[in-house]
């Protein structure tokens, strides 16, 4: 169901008139990060997709075979809502698959990296980071260079 869904809401953004349809790229965090993965391994038509602080985890490590575009995923190295076995699980699902996949760990990181209401303090397992939040942003907007030449 929340594929579908994932599938519902691209499709009725591709009916938007400033829409160029034949170049989208999703971005997500944290929930949302997971999103755009589970779009991606749909086999929807994105040129890629960034996920933030996001879940990790597919049941179905195959679909990845879907991925038309390439992954970028912006992680805190020490989040404690993703495990390890995630980390090295999602990469074996993207090699497998032959998908052009960036995987970025922030050192010091945890959850919620990119959000300062997140707060400071690490031990909660959401804090914000300031370096982190700004490599992460700066690393999306030289993926979208690179996926959406000029």
């Amino acid at each position: 169901m929340f594929r579908e869904r994932l599938i519902a809401g691209l499709d009725e953004m591709k009916m938007q008139p400033l829409v160029d349809a034949n170049n989208i790229a999703a971005i997500g965090y944290c929930f949302g990060g997971g999103g755009v993965l589970e779009l991606a391994r749909t086999g929807a038509d994105l040129k890629g997709v960034v996920s933030f602080h996001g879940s990790l985890k597919n049941p179905n490590p195959q679909d990845a075979q879907n991925i038309k575009g390439r992954v970028l995923v912006l992680h805190g190295a020490i989040d404690p809502n993703v495990s390890e076995e995630d980390v090295v699980a999602f990469k074996k699902e993207m090699e497998d698959a032959n998908v052009d996949y960036v995987l970025t760990e922030y050192s010091g990181a945890v959850h919620s990296f990119t959000i300062p209401s997140a707060g400071a303090d690490v031990s909660t397992g959401n804090a914000y980071n300031e370096k982190a939040d700004k490599r992460s942003w700066d690393a999306m907007k030289k993926f979208f260079e690179e996926i959406f030449p000029k």
